[in-house]
């Protein structure tokens, strides 16, 4: 069974930074893509990000694209968000994902883990 694990979520004024990692434990996830997702208070989970085992294809929602940078870490068998200028509205609780299947998605239905998830709160 794989079990992924965020950190890094906290408190930032609007403008600031924060890194999030995820550690996948259980079994290697090296061939398959990670991504996160972020949900809102009162809102629907949304795509964040997502990355190919090598790093080759990247995939970011236009509303972070340019200010977040995925990337991750096969040795270390984690995936990591960087997160520069944020803004009130990336206010959320974010999770780390991968697929159980190799292949491209952004859709959540076709990630299989998850983690519990980190909250991020952005102070305007």
């Amino acid at each position: 069974q794989v079990r992924l694990v965020e950190s890094g979520g906290g408190l930032v004024q609007a403008g600031g930074s924060l890194r999030l990692s995820c550690a996948a434990t259980g079994r290697t996830l090296r061939s398959n893509i990670m991504g996160w997702f972020r949900r809102a208070p009162g809102k629907e989970r949304e795509f964040v990000a997502a990355i190919s085992w090598n790093g080759g294809w990247t995939y970011y929602a236009e509303s972070v694209k340019g200010r977040f940078t995925i990337s991750r870490d096969n040795g270390e068998n984690a995936v990591a968000l960087q997160m520069n200028d944020l803004k009130s509205e990336d206010t959320a609780a974010y999770y780390c994902a991968a697929r159980a299947v190799t292949g491209q998605s952004i859709r959540a239905s076709d990630y299989g883990y998850w983690g519990q998830g980190t909250q991020v709160t952005v102070s305007s």
